[in-house]
């Protein structure tokens, strides 16, 4: 044993004086010298955030700045489909259903009770709740609780049992009002989870899933196998299509009682986190600059494909005001004078009322409601807006 100590000691001095008398020239640089890349696409959405988010959010984007930078909360998508229920493993690990709870399921203290109580008989005066999807559950942790959610268990028919999200991302499904006998179109449904939400309603008469990749639209098929019974996903109820979303007002024109569109946009906290398929690389920036003018295209479409008193909502995962409020404005101007097409903006105010203890709502916004993300309740970004159809 000391003989083999001796000569790897000897063998490892060789192997460093050779290293020693090499020449510079003929020096192997390690690989990620030459592979480091110089401007991430992650720090330059950083810096383009903190010049444009900077200015449009004032005194909030430092603590939005630094939630993006912190791993998100997640929500439990609860699957009613499911015969073995999750509620008792979701309420023993101390989560709550965030929307079945009127006033998003905050608890008053003993103190403020009597308080809170008269705050909400007053509140309830000035606005009666706005009407929502029924038979959507959604679980949380509490504020400022950043424990993970075990994965979900299958039930004995291979069905899981919920679907981790964002739950901020239910507040479009919840907004759409989804009613029974209701055809609803999906217009940009990959990866799935607003569809699945969508489907937990067990309302809709016809469902179409539509995703203009063919690769998103695959892995959507086999998040709806996972959770939702083959009965259930017959032609008959539900279609799942690969078109350009863009072209929608030329393939169904006044069909669907309601529409969601929920768009591509710059993912602004995947864009702050993940270099891969990041939209600011520098290869994608024509792509980017693009997208404002493909979100009014696809809104105006599934404007289109909505029928007269149809609704729509728009969605984005993005704090930009050019891909939020701006792109709804221009939508609706361009549907009245292109298509003769009237909108009335339907006020989602009485959303953030009911949700205002579980999400961090942007203040004062005309058009629409935005969760901003915050370190107690790290949800978002997510943008929506209502508009129905009046003719």
């Amino acid at each position: 044993m000391a003989g083999f100590l001796k000569s790897s000691r000897l063998l490892l001095r060789k192997t460093t004086d050779l290293r020693v008398y090499t020449p510079r020239r003929n020096r192997v640089k390690e690989k990620w010298a030459a592979t480091r890349v110089k401007h991430p696409p992650t720090r330059l959405a950083l810096q383009h955030f903190d010049a444009t988010y900077g200015a449009q959010l004032g005194e909030l984007w430092p603590s939005v700045r630094v939630a993006l930078l912190t791993e998100k909360k997640y929500g439990a998508l609860l699957n009613n489909f499911s015969i073995e229920s999750s509620i008792a493993d979701l309420q023993a690990q101390r989560c709550r259903d965030f929307i079945s709870n009127r006033y998003g399921g905050a608890e008053p203290s003993e103190v403020g009770a009597e308080k809170q109580t008269r705050e909400a008989d007053a509140d309830d005066q000035q606005m009666s709740p706005p009407p929502l999807s029924p038979n959507i559950k959604c679980f949380v942790f509490p504020r400022g609780d950043v424990t993970r959610f075990k994965p979900a268990r299958p039930d004995k028919h291979g069905l899981l049992g919920y679907y981790l999200m964002d739950a901020a991302s239910v507040l479009p499904c919840l907004a759409l009002n989804v009613q029974q006998g209701h055809t609803v179109l999906d217009l940009c449904a990959a990866p799935g989870g607003k569809t699945l939400a969508l489907l937990q309603t067990q309302l809709i008469r016809f469902l179409c899933v539509n995703d203009a990749s063919v690769s998103r639209t695959s892995r959507l098929k086999k998040v709806l196998h996972s959770y939702v019974p083959k009965q259930f996903l017959t032609d008959e109820q539900l279609r799942v299509t690969s078109f350009d979303g863009t072209k929608w007002g030329e393939i169904e024109r006044n069909t669907f009682d309601r529409v969601l569109v929920d768009v591509p946009c710059t993912t602004d906290r995947h864009s702050l986190l993940e270099d891969d398929n990041n939209i600011f690389s520098r290869s994608r920036m024509g792509e980017r600059r693009r997208l404002p003018q493909l979100q009014v295209e696809l809104l105006l479409a599934g404007i289109q494909a909505a029928c007269p008193g149809g609704e729509i909502v728009y969605s984005t995962c993005s704090l930009s005001l050019n891909q939020n409020l701006s792109v709804v404005e221009q939508a609706v101007y361009l549907a009245q004078e292109n298509f003769g097409i009237q909108l009335q903006v339907v006020n989602l105010r009485g959303l953030t009322k009911l949700f205002g203890d579980t999400f961090c709502f942007a203040p004062d916004l005309r058009l629409g409601e935005m969760v901003v993300p915050h370190l107690a309740a790290n949800f978002g970004p997510i943008y929506l807006c209502k508009l129905r159809r009046l003719t």
